[in-house]
Order: structure tokens, then sequence, then C-alpha cells
């Protein structure tokens, strides 16, 4: 595909607020343009636009914006676009149906079941896509060897052999369509269980959707042919649903050139950083289109240009601040999040952290906070002259880091004002005020130093995301080079590499319009993919090779009949590999792995693979088979450009810029008139018409050969801290101490073994004080929030001075701070030269799969003392003086089988192997902090941990004052009280008394139930990590989650209560369904909102070769100004469910229905939300086990509200009895029983028959700016559990 000569090429950016273009003209010179994306008064259409302008001003030839463009000129155009972005956010794509299969019309309204926000009590998900759901009563299942039903006959495909249980009734699918067609609906998504390895069904009803008038069909086995049905029906969702308005679109946008473009080569950018021709641009393609051209530029011109050494994408926008990582090759993500639709598609790992220079500035309970809040275009920045908040923009121009008089006078009401630096610094001067004034005058800042201080607090912010991407996958952050480009990130640059020990920042010449600089860089993409379940073993190589050339052939044709020569077509093959029995899958190309007579012809993937995952997590499973979960091919069409670069010298000016020293004399040059070669010592500005670089003093600036600046990052010249309280560094030590917790569950995270804390993040990692106060904590799992603070100041009193260093210590025992047996919690002292006693703590707690006891899984339904829920640690010294005690840790693991009916652990190797991880993410905890004294000296570092535990201590009481001056005016009282029950009637009793002048008060559970002989008894711990959570709900915004939180509290628990059992009580119940007890009375106490569902519905069956447990959805309760949320989990746990597909692939079980309880949810002003249906059909024999509560009391409604509906739990035997299984259980099943599971719904709120308005349905979903990308993957997961 050669350019034609003497032609103009065109690669354009479409963004949300600007569009940009990037021209070559015919004589190889490059201009860069600018416009507003939207300015209906002066033309209707930007690239368009940009395009004639460019093509006018050039030619000297008029081309009048009324008539169609004349396309003789132009070669090639390159189109990046938020189009499908925008119409996903306001959700205004085409009215779309879902067709699924019978039984699940619910299940993407249900999704994961996990809330997005684990502190809202209203929990807020975006809408579905589709507007109607016909569900179709045909079934396919996956054949089972040893499957006890009856057979059907097999079929085969892509490696999986199958049974089609019920044929499609296509008639029947026909008058549904009709009837949806005849309601004006013409985009259809189809989504049929396990279509992705057989379509014949998708495909059939896919040919009668065309026929009868469909304009839109899309399939899910075409659009994204993977296992797992969630995603996978997110994906066509989104296809359906965006892509007609993409092509309504690009209608538009042909027609105004002549001949509709008909002989100009237009391709768009696509997610996965690859251009693809107009008409087969789609909507689940298309979503990060826009940013997708900046990750190409950067990597294109940066990485070669830095000796190879691999690079971090600093994209810092005006609406949001994107992350991404380039090494040689596109780091792609196969499943993210956009929007609240998680898409199912290849696509660049960009990870938006922040929102970039329109975050918000706030100072909060004495503590700096940055974000995550936007002002957004409109209004914009205070300094835009439209009425809008402070921001990190308005900061950096009262520093005087951005000049007005550089700026086009485009703001104010009239758009023909400049940049407002009265504005900014009349916000500024009220916010100073505020700040001094809350520090009584111990604190005089300066309106400077305040506006230093967001800066230095939004810049360690944006470096938390940088170090998790980074070190997720064991890379070191330090050995990067920073790539910054995007208007606003040159400010920061310096700041963050500085930071992250970065020594070099680079910034392209087209920083400012990089996206579409990209375009023209990038290569045409084809890929495509294909499901596969074969073994990557020598007995299966043939036929993977047979495949992988049949998809490189599909490739190459493809690109050939795109006007490519063979000589410009590369393939890259990639296989979806995983070890066998495990689900973390990695896409491998086997680059720089040549084949061998032990591989297959496309390389040495077992080389490629073992390699990786010793690298991202640390070890290697040893005679582990490894399983090919799908092949892909990415073939690329070779048509970049390369660049010219012309300069000329001109003067410089100067200015007065503040830093950490005060103001300081600061060069301004404009990056045009700067020869190459040319080096500036910071401090100066570097200016063109997209950007502003800040040159920070002992950083030094050299604009390259290609016209681009490199900059060299001294280091910080010593700024000595002191034990008293700086306001700015307690915000950013808040950051650091956080940043800890963090890299501590990334270690752990990478070198644990077992499916609970590998895969599905089942853990916390935290950080004490000396007096074990807990200082930071992640991630936030409810039941772990405080609980370990317990754990850690029990060994305090229980070992003291006899704690050494190198000793590590293990713990699980309630009565030590556990809250059940599983959650083994590793406790390392850290000790200081010259001080006596540890100077601080480091801590993990994971959720091990089984210690041994009555059960598998060692969490019995049944169990009545705690011996028979598994091995019990006290204070066990797991490593003494740097050894690790395999013995010893060995005979208590396997102690619980000297216990009547009891098995010691059934997993030693897991166990074994986990808790090595946890010493090892403890000994990555100790480094972190021991680097922090050494910055800043012991004193500094632990007077920091009192400051951020009395921050989150202002919060709490600042709301029990709000709480109690609220309370006071309506009822006079200052006191509150509330009950509720346990299934077998064991009460839960509160009375809260609130001190108002000094925001605290006293919650006395007395009057609470005595422990009961089952395992429903709740630890203290639990009762605590209720709390916590309680008051960080109520609390409504983000503080640190810490010791501070129960300072201004007192708990009062009465011993031998079902809260404080004896030592030797069960209480594995208690951590699951106690816990929500908990919560439902302190939320009734303090009239927050109605009861959820109150229950987590552990679920759990096995047999001698399986095991698997799940917890299950209900409803939310309503609130004072809202409706609960059916079909999602609430409180004190979060837990993904397994995919449909995934869950009847590895198990012996056909889920036959999982769906909404209609009406379950208690009516009322606000109507609490629908509990769900899920119905198990058993293959084969097993143990089903049954741990759940309110299945004879009800969640409770408030004010008026009414309650909602219990639980139920039933069984259908094969012969026909349907029998109630009560609330707890554990029962064999037989081939042919159903397990029919109905969770409870959520109370409502308010009278039903109460006239006011109802709430309000919230149109645009980026009221905060849409966090993405694998980290935001990370952390959603880590609190979905």
């Amino acid at each position: 595909m050669g350019d034609p000569p003497g032609k103009f090429d065109f690669a354009i950016d479409r963004g949300g607020t600007f569009t940009d273009v990037f021209a070559r003209l015919p004589d190889g010179r490059e201009r860069v343009l600018k416009l507003l994306s939207r300015d209906p008064q002066n033309y209707k259409d930007a690239p368009t636009e940009g395009i004639r302008r460019v093509l006018e001003e050039e030619t000297g030839q008029p081309f009048p914006r009324e008539q169609p463009v004349e396309t003789s000129l132009i070669g090639w155009i390159r189109m990046g676009t938020t189009v499908a972005t925008n119409a996903l956010l306001e959700r205004e794509g085409e009215r779309t149906a879902l067709l699924v299969t019978k039984g699940f019309k619910d299940l993407l309204h249900i999704g994961t079941q996990a809330r997005p926000k684990l502190f809202d009590l209203e929990v807020s998900v975006p809408d579905v896509l589709y507007e109607e759901v016909i569900e179709v009563d045909e079934r396919i299942i996956l054949r089972q060897d040893g499957c006890q039903l009856p057979r059907k006959d097999p079929k085969r495909s892509t490696g999986d052999s199958l049974e089609v249980w019920k044929e499609l009734d296509l008639a029947q699918v026909e008058k549904d369509l009709r009837g949806v067609l005849s309601r004006g609906i013409t985009s259809l998504a189809v989504l049929l269980l396990h279509s992705y390895t057989w379509s014949d069904h998708e495909k059939a009803v896919g040919a009668l959707a065309r026929s009868l008038g469909f304009t839109q069909v899309s399939l899910s086995s075409e659009v994204m042919p993977m296992v797992r049905a969630v995603p996978r029906g997110y994906t066509v969702c989104a296809d359906a649903y965006l892509t007609p308005k993409i092509h309504q679109y690009l209608k538009g946008f042909t027609s105004g050139f002549k001949g509709g473009l008909k002989d100009v080569d237009v391709l768009f950018m696509q997610s996965d950083g690859g251009l693809t021709p107009m008409e087969h641009f789609c909507g689940s393609r298309a979503i990060l289109s826009g940013p997708a051209g900046g990750v190409v530029g950067y990597a294109i011109t940066s990485y070669s240009q830095m000796e190879n050494k691999p690079v971090i994408g600093f994209d810092m926008g005006g609406t949001s601040t994107d992350v991404s990582r380039y090494a040689g090759h596109y780091e792609h993500v196969f499943e993210a999040s956009t929007a609240g639709v998680t898409l199912q598609a290849p696509q660049l790992d960009i990870n938006t952290v922040a929102a970039g220079g329109g975050s918000r500035l706030f100072f909060r309970s004495g503590m700096f906070v940055v974000g995550p809040e936007s002002a957004g275009a409109h209004p914009g920045p205070a300094c835009y002259r439209k009425g809008g908040p402070l921001t990190v923009t308005d900061a950096n121009l009262a520093l005087g880091r951005l000049l007005p008089s550089f700026f086009p006078k485009i703001f104010g009401p009239g758009e023909n004002e400049p940049l407002s630096m009265e504005e900014t610094m009349k916000h500024f001067n009220y916010l100073t005020e505020e700040i001094n004034l809350f520090f009584n005058g111990k604190a005089n800042m300066s309106v400077e130093e305040v506006a230093m201080g967001f800066i230095r607090v939004a810049n360690e912010a944006m470096c938390r995301p940088i170090r998790a991407l980074t070190q997720a996958k064991g890379h070191d952050t330090s050995q990067h080079v920073l790539a910054c480009f995007g208007g606003a990130g040159g400010q920061h640059a310096c700041a963050i590499a500085r930071a992250l020990g970065m020594k070099t920042v680079f910034i392209h010449k087209y920083s400012g319009v990089l996206s579409a600089y990209g375009l023209a860089l990038a290569d045409v993409v084809e890929e495509v993919q294909e499901p596969c379940s074969l073994k990557y073993a020598q007995h299966c190589f043939s036929e993977l090779d047979r495949r992988v050339e049949q998809l490189s052939k599909r490739c190459h044709d493809t690109l050939c009949a795109r006007g490519f020569s063979s000589s410009q077509i590369t393939t890259e093959v990639f296989l979806h590999l995983r070890y066998e029995g495990t689900d973390c899958a990695l896409m491998i190309t086997a680059a720089g792995h040549p084949s061998s007579s032990q591989s297959c012809r496309a390389g040495d993937f077992h080389s490629a693979f073992t390699e990786r995952y010793l690298k991202e997590f640390g070890f290697t499973i040893l005679d582990r088979p490894i399983v090919v979960d799908d092949i892909r091919v990415r073939g690329c069409g070779k048509s970049g450009i390369k660049s010219v670069y012309k300069t000329k010298l001109g003067s410089h000016q100067m200015t007065k810029c503040y830093f950490e020293d005060g103001y300081l004399d600061t060069s301004v040059y404009l990056w045009e008139e700067l020869p190459c070669g040319h080096s500036i010592q910071g401090p100066a500005i570097i200016i063109d018409k997209n950007s502003t670089i800040l040159v920070e003093p002992c950083c030094e600036a050299r604009l390259t050969e290609g016209g681009d600046v490199c900059l060299t990052v001294g280091s910080d010249p010593h700024c000595a801290l002191g034990t008293e309280l700086n306001t700015v560094q307690l915000s950013i030590f808040s950051h650091r101490f956080m940043s800890i917790a963090e890299q501590m569950g990334r270690v752990l995270q990478r070198t644990s073994i077992s499916t609970n804390i590998k895969e599905r993040l089942d853990f916390s990692c935290a950080v004490f004080g000396p007096d074990g106060g807990l200082v930071s904590n992640a991630p936030h799992i409810p039941v772990h929030l405080g609980a370990m603070q317990e754990t850690v100041q029990y060994q305090i009193k229980s070992l003291g001075s006899k704690l050494r260093e190198g000793d590590v210590i293990l713990s699980n025992h309630p009565c030590a701070g556990g809250s059940h047996l599983p959650d083994l919690t590793v406790i390392t002292p850290v000790f200081r030269k010259g001080v006596s006693g540890a100077v601080f703590f480091v801590a993990s707690r994971g959720h091990h799969a089984d210690i041994g006891g009555i059960t598998p899984g060692s969490m019995p339904p049944h169990s009545t003392s705690l011996q028979q829920e598994g091995a019990v640690f006290m204070s066990f010294k797991i490593v003494t003086r740097g050894v690790f005690q395999e013995e010893a840790v060995t005979e208590a693991l396997m102690a619980p089988a000297k216990y009547p009916d009891c098995s010691g652990t059934r997993n030693l190797h897991d166990n074994l192997s986990d808790l090595r991880a946890q010493v090892a993410a403890n000994q990555r905890g100790s480094q972190l902090v021991g680097e922090l004294i050494e910055s800043y000296g012991l004193d500094v570092v632990q007077a920091y941990m009192g400051y951020i535990q009395s921050n989150a201590e202002l919060a709490v009481r600042d709301m029990l004052r709000d709480f109690a001056r609220c309370r006071r005016q309506q009822t006079g009282l200052l006191e509150v009280e509330s009950e509720d029950f346990m299934d077998d009637g064991t009460p839960i009793r509160l009375r809260v008394q609130i001190n108002e002048e000094q925001g605290s008060a006293v919650f006395d559970f007395t009057g609470t139930g005595t422990e009961v002989l089952g395992n429903c008894n709740a630890p203290r711990a639990i009762t605590l990590s209720a709390l916590i959570y309680c008051l960080r709900c109520m609390v409504g915004q983000d503080i640190p989650l810490n010791q501070g939180c129960l300072a201004p509290i007192k708990v009062i628990i009465p011993p031998g209560s079902i809260l404080q059992p004896s030592q030797n009580a069960a209480v594995v119940g208690g951590n699951v369904l106690t816990s929500q007890r908990v919560v439902d009375v302190i939320f009734r106490a303090f009239e927050m909102c109605a009861a959820s569902q109150g229950c987590m519905n552990n679920i759990s069956f096995g047999s001698e070769k399986i095991g698997y447990y799940e917890t299950v959805a209900g409803g939310a309760g309503a609130g004072p100004s809202w409706n609960g949320r059916s079909g999602v989990h609430s409180h004190m746990t979060n837990t993904r469910i397994t995919d449909p597909e995934i869950l009847e692939k590895r198990y012996p079980v056909i889920l036959e229905q999982f769906s909404l309880r209609p009406g379950s949810g208690g009516k009322g002003k606000y109507c609490g939300g629908d509990g769900v249906i899920r119905k198990l059909l058993f293959r084969n024999k097993v143990v089903l086990s049954v741990l759940t509560e309110r299945r004879s009391t009800c969640p409770y409604g408030l004010q008026g509200g009414e309650d909602g509906a219990a639980g139920l739990n039933l069984l259908h035997r094969a012969d026909g009895r349907l029998l109630n299984l009560g609330a707890k259980t554990s029962v064999s099943l037989e081939p042919g029983d159903m397990f029919c599971l109905y969770t409870p719904g959520g109370g409502g709120f308010g009278r039903e028959d109460d006239t006011n308005s109802k709430p309000q349905k919230r149109r645009r979903l980026n009221e905060t700016f849409l966090e993405r990308g694998s980290v935001f993957e990370y952390r959603m997961a880590q609190e979905g559990v």
C-alpha cells in the first residue's frame, strides 16, 4: 500500500473537547491543527473542517464550507474518535434487544454481582444497554467424562465435545423477533450459552433476524468467540448498541466530501492500536479509538530513541490522565470495563487513573484531597471564568507555571477572554483562609504554599497507579523512561519522574497532538481468534500448527485484499495459555523463543509461557500440563511515515515561578524557536501551541536531533521534615503508606500459588504502628477492616519482649483477633538498630482454601466447636531468627486429624507455598517502610503514622457531631437503639449514646443473645470490622481506614454472647453471616437505609475429586433517596460469582437458571432490590453444603417501607420429591438432583403512598473521571472478595 505522490495525508484524533489534526503536505512538510470538536455555529463536523482548512490554506484555492470537500488532493485519512465512548457514557446508542438462552434474561443485569463502590450505600450501577430481552428455549452443554445424566448426540467444535440438550425453536424465535421489530427496535444482540465453541444456533438466529429486517445483528460467537458468557454478552450488546451510531457518524462524515470518500483510503483506529478500514469499524472495537493513537505515538517515537528502555506513557489532559507501558511490544488486555460495560476484546492496557488538569481540590478534615471529582470541560476550572471550582490547573496557574499571555482568548461566557488569574487567586484566598482557621493559628500557610501542596498531593496520587502498573508484572518502576504527552502532563513530568526514581522524561515535539500523530505512524491490523481446548503437548502440535496456519492465511489474505503486498505484511501468533486447574491465563507470543523439535512450528510457547509466568508470579508449576484456551493471530500491514524537523533560534524571556524554595527567576522559551542540541537548565518553561513543559530546578532539558525534548531529572535537594504536623505531608504520607500496603499485596499475589489468593485475591496487607494500631490497609475487604489490628495487638501483649529480629508470627484464633480459621494472619515485627522493641509491624491475612476440619474447604455448615473448623494458631512462630519452621507448621496444619471425624489440611503444599508468600510480602513491606525511615527519619515516620490515625478520628468525630445535631433537633435525644434477630431467634441489640460536644459515641451491645451451639458466633474482631465499615459508609467520603476510626468509639460487648464467644466456640458462620446482621443493626439505629439481604448465601459442593464454593447476590436495601439495587452483593461481602460457562466447563453441574426474583424487594416510597433465583442441576454425586441466613427473619423496611422477602433453599430430587433444606445443612446429592436457591430481597424505605419524587435517573456516567485499565480491574477484583 504505497502513498500516492503529491497528495495531502491526514491523521485526525476527534476527542471529547478538541479535535487534533496532523497533516503531511505534498512537499513533505507537516502541519498540526487543533479545533473544537463541537462548534455548530461555524461547522458541522470538526475533522471535515480541519481537512478543509488545511487544503484551503495550503493550496490558496477556496474550499467553501457549505460544499462537499474535493477529494482529488487527498491521499489518505486516518481517524481516532470518541464517538463510541461518548455514546456509551451518554447511553445514547441504538435501541437494542438482547436474545439470550432461557433462564438467563437477567444475566447481564446481575453481571459479576459485585458492587462498583464498596462504601456507597446507594449501589449505583450503569443501566444495561438493551431495552428488551427475548429468552430462547435452547441449550447446549459441554460433554463431561463421568457424567451420570442421560447422554444426547455429541457435537464437536474447537476441541470441545458438546451435546444439544434443547434444539432451537426458530418458529417461536421468529414470532418474538417480529414483536420486537413492531416496537421500532432494529438492533439485535444474540448471546447463547457456549456459542463461543459451537455457533450453529446463533448463526441460525442471525440469518433469521436479518431476513426479517433487523439492520444490525451482532452475534457473540462472531464479535468475540471467547469463553465466559457475561463479558461476551456485554461485548455483543455494546457492538449492537454502538455500531449503528458509528455507521451514522461515518455516513455524516463521508457526506462532507465529494463522492463520499469513495476513492480515498480511510482507516480508523481500533482499541488494540491497529487501523482498520472504515467499513469494518465496529462498536466493540472502538472504545479506545482515541487514546490508542497516543500509545502508538509514544511507543514508536520514544522507545527506539531511548535505547530500547521500557517506557511509561503519561497522557495528562484536561479531563483524564492515562497511563500505559511499552517495552518493545504493545501490552494488551482482553477484558476491561468502560462506563460500567465489560468488553471482551483485544484492547491496549490504557489505565485511566485520575481526572487530569480538571481534578478538583478539597480540604477535608485536615487533609489535602485532589479528585476524583472533575470540573469537566464545562464549567471547567475557576480560571475559565465560568463559575467553576478550584482544580489542578488553577494550582499551576497560581504558581506561575501557566502563563495566560500564551493561551488563546477563548474563556468566559462569550469565549473571548483570557485565563483569569484573578478568579483563581480569589478562590485560593478563601481556601487558604479556611485551612489556616482549621489549624487555629498553628499553621499559617500562604496561597502559594497551599497551591504547591495540592500539586504535590496530585503528583503522589498519580504515582500510585504507575507503581502498581509496573510492579504488578515484576518490573522496576525506576528503570523506565517517562514519555509525557497531552496538554497538562508537561507541568508535572519532572516531579512525577523524580518521585518514581526515573532519570529521564521524553516529550515528543507533537506531544500536544500525539494521538493524531500516532495514527499517522500506526499499522493496519487484522486480528482473528478462535477458542481452543487443546493441551500444549507433543501429541497436539500438529492440530495446533494446522489451526495457526489457517488463521494466519486468513489474516494475510484480508490484508492483501486491502492493497498490501506480501513484503509489507507480518503476522504474529499468540496462544492464550494457563496451567491446568488454574484460572490465570496469559496471552503469550513466542517472540524470542524460536521453534524446536519440542514445540509447535510458531515458536517455543512453553519456554515463553514459563519465563513470563516466573517474571509475573515468581514461580512456575513443574509437571503441570499447560492448556491452550484460545489461538489468536495478529496481522500487520506496515504503513507508517517518517518525520522531518526544522527550527530557528529565537530569544527567551523571564518570569517568576513558585517552587519549594519560593519564587525563582524562570526562563521562558518557545519550543519552535529552539535549535536541535540546545540545552536548558531548570527552572525554565518551554511553551508550544498545545502544551507547557516545566523544567524544575536541578533538571535539564535538551532538544534532540528530531526536535523532541529530553529531560534529565536530578535528585531533589533533601528537605528536612520535622515531627510537627505539615498538612501537605500528611496527604503525601497517607498515599505512601497505602502504596506500601498495595505493593505488599502485589508481592503476595505474584508469589502465592492457590486460586484463592492468586486469582480470587482473597487477602489483605497492612502496616501498623509500634503500638499495633492500624495505619494503612489494602485492599479494603470489609471483614478484614480493623480485624488485623486486634491480631497484632494481641501478639504485642502475648509475646512482647520475646519478639526478636527475624521472627514472624502466624495466628488465626478468634480470641487473638482472628475472623475465622481459614484466614491465616502472618505478622512481622520490624526492628531498627539502636531502638529497643519493634518500631512498627507489617502483616498479611490470606484465606486458605483448606486447613482441615470436618469438611473440605474448612467452612462446615454444622460445626459446633472450633476444632471442627480446622488448624488453630494462637501465637505461632512460623519463622524463628530468619528460619522458616516448615516441620512445625506442617505438624500444626495436620493436627486437626486428632479430633473425631476431622482431617488435617487437605492441601498442605498450597498452605506452605502461600504462607511463604505471606512472609515474602511482609518482607517487602518491611523493606519499604525501612526506605521511608531512611528518607525521613524514624521519629518523623512514626509521627505521621499518628497524624494519619488522628485524621481518620477527626472525620468520624465530625460525622458523629453532625448526626447528633440533627438527632437533637428532631427528637431532643442523643441516644439511638435497635435490634434484629438471627434465624434461630438470637437477638443482636445495640444502644448508641452520642456525645455531641466531643463527637464520640458508646456502642453498647448489652442484651445481645448468648453464644450458640452452632457456628454463627462472631469473634470481637468481626464486630469491629462491621463497625468500621458502617462508620466509613456514614462518613460518606474517602478517609484513611485505620485505628483512628475507632478512637472516638467505645465498644461494649458482653462476654459469652454471640458477639464475644468463648475460646472454643465455632465461628465460621459468624464471619460470613453474623457480620451482616451486625451491619443491619447499626444502620437501623442510625436509620441510614433499610436492610439489605443480610446474608452471603454460602453454597459449596464437592466430592473426592472436586470442590467448589460461591456466595450469591440478593437485594440491596432502599434508602432516603434511592431504590435498592437488585441482584447485587451488599455490605460485608462483594464476591464475584463464577461465570456460567466456566462453572459448567469445570464442575459437574448445569446452571438451569440465574435470574432476578421478581417481587422479593420490599415495597415503599423507594423499593428494596430483588433477590435472585439460582438453580443448579447436578451431573454426578456430590455433597452440597448450605450456610445461609434470613430464611425465617425478613430484611427490615424503614420508615414505613415494607420488609424484603426471606430467602428459601429448595431441593428437587430426581425422583420428583421437593424438599425445604432450611438455612444450614449438608446433604448428599444424586445425579439429576437440582438445588434451587431463592435469595432474600432488600427492605423498602418510606411509605409507598408518599407522593414525594422518585430518584432521578442520572444521565451521564462521568461525574467523576471514569477509571479503567488493568490497575482498576485488579482493585475491583480485590474489592470483589
